[in-house]
C-alpha cells in the first residue's frame, strides 16, 4: 500500500506545485482587490465541484461496486455498470451546468452576500459562467480516474490533473508578459478552465477505451444507477468537506474586501500537504479495504486502518507545524508579486496559521471515512461533515466579527475538528477502529518527532530575521534550506526513534503485489 500511497501523492505534489505557480501567477495578475475577490469565488464554486468529482471522491462509490460486480459477475458486468456509470454522469454534469449558468446570478447572491450591490458581483458572476464548461468535462474524468483506481492503476489518474494546471499557467505567463488590465485577464483565465478541463478528460480517455473498462456507454436510470447515486452523492459531498469549509468561510469574508482572495490562497497552502496525504489515503484505502471487507479478513482490515492512521499523522504533524512557522515567509515568497502587497502577505499569512490548526483533523477524516465507504455507508460521513460545516459557519460569524480573516480562519478549523471528532466516535460506536500494537507503539513517536521539528524550524526563523527584507531569490533560496532541514531533522527523528528503518522502506517500495503500479 505504501509504494501505490506514494505513486499518488507523487502526482498530487506535482499538480500542487503547479497549482502553486499558477496562483502566484494568479496573484501577480489580479492582486487582492475586487477583480481578485470575483475570480476567486467563481473559481472555488467550480473548484469544490471539481474535488467532489475527482481526487478519489467518486471512490466512494464508485470502486466498492465496481469490485463487487467484477468478482460475483465479472468484469463484462463490471463494464456494463461502468459504462452506465460514465454516461448517466456526464448527462447529469450537462444538465447541471445548463442550469447553473441560468441561476448564477442568484446562486452568486448566496455565495457571497457581500458582493451585493458592488462590481465584484457581475464579475464574479461572468467568470462563473465562463468556468462552467469545465464540469461536463470533469463528470466522465472523475469515473475514468476511479475505474483505474480500481484496478490498482493509480499513476495515469494521478498525473492527469497536471494538464489542467499547465493550461492555466501558460494563459497566465502570456497575460502577465502581455500586460493586460486585471479585468481582462480573469475573463481570459476563467475562460481557459473550460479548455484545461478537456485537456484533462483527453488524457484518460485513451487507456480506458483500450483497456474496454466501460462498455457500452449509456445513460441509464435503472435501480443500480439510482443506488449507485444514492452512494456516490454523500460520499462526494462528504469528502470534500475541506472544499465546503471554505467556501463557508468565503460566504462570511465576502463581506470583507479582499478577505476572499487571503483566504484563497491561504488555503491553496494548506491543499498541498492535505492533497498528497488525504487524496492518497482516500484513493489508496478504499480498494484495500473494500477488498478486505468483501473478505471478511479482519487482519487486513487493521493493517490497513493502522497504515493509514500511521501515514496520515506521520506527514500531516510535520506539515502543520511547519506552515504554522514558517506562514509568512512562504506567502511573501510564493505570492509578494506584482499587485500583491506587503500588506496582503500579512492578512494571508495570519489566515494560513489558523487554517494550518485544521491540518490534522482534515487529514483524519480521510483516514477515517474510508472504513465507511468500504462497508457502503457514505451517510455517516456525509452527516459528520454538514455538521462540521454548521459550525464552522456559526464560528465564523462570531469570530470574523471580532478577529476579522484570522477569525474565519480558526473558525474553520475548529469546523474541521468537529466533523473529526464526530466521525471518530462514530467509527468507535459502529464497528470499532482496529489498530495493531506497530501502530500504538509508532503514534506517540510521530508526535514527539514532529513537536521536536516544529521548535528547530521556530528557533532557526527567529534567527534569521534577515528573510524579510533580502531579494527575493535569496528570500526563496534560504526558506528552501530551511524546509529541506526540517525535513531532513524529522526524518532523522523517525530514524532515530524506530518509527521507521531503511530496510523495511527499501522493501515496502520494491514490493510486488495487488497494490503495485502499473500504467
Amino acid at each position: 500500500m505504501i509504494r501505490s500511497v506514494l505513486t499518488v501523492s507523487s502526482g498530487t505534489l506535482a499538480s500542487r506545485l503547479l497549482g502553486f505557480a499558477r496562483d502566484a501567477l494568479t496573484a501577480a495578475l489580479l492582486g487582492a482587490g475586487p477583480v481578485a475577490d470575483a475570480f476567486l469565488m467563481a473559481f472555488q464554486l467550480i473548484n469544490v465541484i471539481r474535488r467532489m468529482l475527482g481526487e478519489g471522491a467518486l471512490n466512494a462509490a464508485l470502486v466498492p461496486t465496481w469490485m463487487r460486480l467484477r468478482d460475483g459477475s465479472g468484469p463484462a458486468a463490471a463494464a456494463v455498470f461502468a459504462g452506465a456509470a460514465l454516461g448517466t454522469v456526464s448527462a447529469a454534469l450537462i444538465a447541471l451546468s445548463v442550469i447553473a449558468a441560468v441561476a448564477m446570478p442568484l446562486l452568486m447572491r448566496l455565495l457571497a452576500p457581500g458582493f451585493v450591490g458592488s462590481e465584484s458581483l457581475q464579475l464574479a458572476v461572468t467568470n462563473a459562467r465562463l468556468m462552467l464548461p469545465y464540469l461536463a468535462f470533469a463528470g466522465p474524468a472523475a469515473v475514468m480516474i476511479g475505474l483505474m483506481n480500481a484496478r490498482h492503476r493509480f499513476a495515469i489518474p494521478a498525473f492527469a490533473p497536471l494538464t489542467f494546471n499547465i493550461a492555466l499557467i501558460l494563459v497566465a505567463a502570456v497575460l502577465l508578459l502581455s500586460h493586460r488590465d486585471s479585468h481582462f485577464a480573469a475573463l481570459a483565465m476563467a475562460a481557459t478552465v473550460g479548455a484545461a478541463g478537456l485537456l484533462q478528460l483527453a488524457a484518460l480517455a485513451a487507456p480506458v477505451r483500450r483497456d474496454n473498462l466501460a462498455s457500452p456507454l449509456r445513460v441509464s436510470f435503472d435501480g443500480g444507477m439510482r443506488d449507485f447515486a444514492r452512494k456516490a452523492i454523500p460520499g462526494m459531498i462528504a469528502n470534500s468537506g475541506p472544499q465546503l469549509l471554505i467556501v463557508a468561510g468565503a460566504i462570511v469574508a465576502s463581506a470583507s474586501p479582499s478577505a476572499v482572495a487571503w483566504l484563497y490562497f491561504a488555503n491553496r497552502l494548506i491543499e498541498l500537504p492535505l492533497g498528497m496525504v488525504g487524496v492518497a489515503i482516500g484513493t489508496v484505502l478504499v480498494p484495500e479495504l473494500s477488498r478486505a471487507f468483501n473478505k471478511s479478513d479482519t487482519a487486513a482490515l487493521a493493517n490497513a486502518e493502522s497504515r493509514g492512521l500511521e501515514l496520515a499523522a506521520g506527514l500531516a504533524l510535520p506539515a502543520t507545524f511547519g506552515l504554522i512557522v514558517l506562514s509568512e515567509p512562504i506567502v511573501r515568497v510564493l505570492f509578494e508579486h506584482g499587485a500583491f502587497t506587503a500588506a496582503d502577505t500579512k492578512a494571508t499569512a495570519l489566515a494560513l496559521g489558523c487554517l494550518a490548526l485544521g491540518l490534522p483533523a482534515h487529514i483524519l477524516i480521510k483516514a477515517l471515512s474510508p472504513a465507511f465507504f468500504a462497508r457502503g455507508d457514505t451517510m455517516t460521513p456525509l452527516l459528520a461533515a454538514l455538521k462540521g460545516i454548521t459550525v464552522a459557519i456559526v464560528l465564523a460569524v462570531i469570530c470574523g466579527w471580532m478577529f476579522g480573516v484570522g477569525g474565519i480562519a480558526a473558525a474553520m478549523a475548529l469546523g474541521a475538528w468537529s466533523n473529526a471528532v464526530i466521525l471518530a466516535r462514530s467509527v468507535a460506536a459502529t464497528f470499532g477502529f482496529s489498530i495493531d500494537a506497530e501502530a500504538r507503539r509508532r503514534l506517540p513517536r510521530i508526535v514527539l518527532a514532529a513537536l521536536l521539528m516544529g521548535g528547530t524550524l521556530w528557533l532557526a526563523v527567529r534567527s534569521l530575521p534577515i528573510m524579510a527584507g533580502a531579494h527575493s531569490i535569496f528570500q526563496a533560496a534560504l526558506l528552501a534550506i530551511v524546509i529541506v532541514s526540517g525535513i531532513a531533522i524529522y526524518t532523522l527523528l523517525l530514524l532515530l526513534f524506530r518509527v521507521i528503518d531503511r530496510t523495511n522502506m527499501r522493501a515496502a517500495l520494491t514490493r510486488s503485489g495487488p497494490g503495485d503500479l502499473r500504467a
